[in-house]
Parts: structure tokens; sequence; C-alpha cells
């Protein structure tokens, strides 16, 4: 298609300004082109932000998009807003990956896999929008339910809950290890 830059550009703003990852009918709608055209554009800035002299990426979480900083220039961002990333507890990162393999999940099942008290880790991990209560379980007590969240998928750069590492290889990479501490 020809002159199909207010289409890119429209397209291109509103996943900068989007709060969650927009669908592509959703942009469909929003921007009155087909399907097959959405596609089309979305596939045409992830290409363009590909490159490495760009500091955007088009992030894709659980079947939306939206635009986000490349995390080879997050150290600036943290200079901007004067607040470091603090990287996860060992703890928290325990309870973290326990959720995100087992979900949904009770505390007290957490507990039991790691054999030790998990409240102060979870609380950081809901305080951080990496976990959220999802609901309560049928039994005694009817405990909370946890799970992750698309923040989770986000910090960890993963499209959906299938890209994580499968836990029968028996081991994480160095940079999967170096990219969850950060």
């Amino acid at each position: 298609m020809l002159f199909r830059e207010p289409e890119t550009a429209a397209l291109e703003a509103l996943l900068f300004v989007a709060k969650d990852p927009l669908t592509p009918e959703l942009l469909g709608e929003i921007l009155e082109l087909d399907l097959a055209m959405i596609k089309e554009l979305l596939y045409e800035l992830r290409t363009r932000y590909a490159v490495d002299s760009c500091g955007l990426t088009l992030l894709e979480i659980n079947g939306g998009f939206k635009l986000g900083t490349k995390p080879k220039v997050a150290r600036y961002i943290e200079i901007l807003y004067k607040q470091p990333a603090q990287a996860l507890s060992n703890a928290a990162l325990e309870v973290l990956s326990i959720i995100a393999y087992k979900q949904p999940v009770t505390r007290g099942e957490v507990d039991f896999i790691r054999g030790v008290q998990s409240d102060r880790a979870l609380a950081t991990l809901v305080e951080k929008g990496l976990v959220k209560d999802v609901g309560r379980k049928d039994g005694p007590g009817r405990p909370i339910l946890y799970a992750t969240t698309e923040q989770f998928l986000l910090h960890f750069g993963l499209r959906s809950l299938e890209d994580m590492p499968d836990l029968e290889a028996g081991s994480f990479s160095d940079d999967e290890v170096a990219s969850a501490q950060e």
C-alpha cells in the first residue's frame, strides 16, 4: 500500500501512549484498518526498531503490543528518574519462579515447596506488580491464589508464559539468570 505513513504514525502513537498492550483487533478498530494491514504495519515497526541504533522496541505481550525501551538503555532511564532498578532478592526470585511455573498457587503451597515462609517476598512481588491475587481456592480457609501479571511478562521480556524456559531442560543460561536479577 502506498502512502501509509499516516497509518504508521497513528499506530506508533497509540502504542506509545497505551498503558496496557493493545491487540491487533483493537488497533484495527481504532485506525479503521483490516487485521492484515495492522499486522503488516506492526511488522514494519518491529523491523524499524530492530536496528541497534534505536532505543525503542515493539513489545508483544499476551497477544497485545506496546512500545517499550530496549534493556541496553535502561541505565540512562534510571539516571533520568534517579531510581535505579532494584534487583529482586534470592527469596523473591524463588517465590516468583514457583508462582510462574505452578500458578495459580497459594502462599501455603509456595511455603511448602520452599520449606520456609514466603510472606515478605510475596508482599514485595505484589507491591512491584509482578504477581497478583487471582481469586480464592476452594477448601478450608479459602486461601488466596496468586499468579503472575503482564508486568511480570514485560519485566522479563516474555511474550507469554509459554516463552518461559522449560523446567525439564534442567538449567538456565547465564543470560537468563542475569536478566532475572536485573
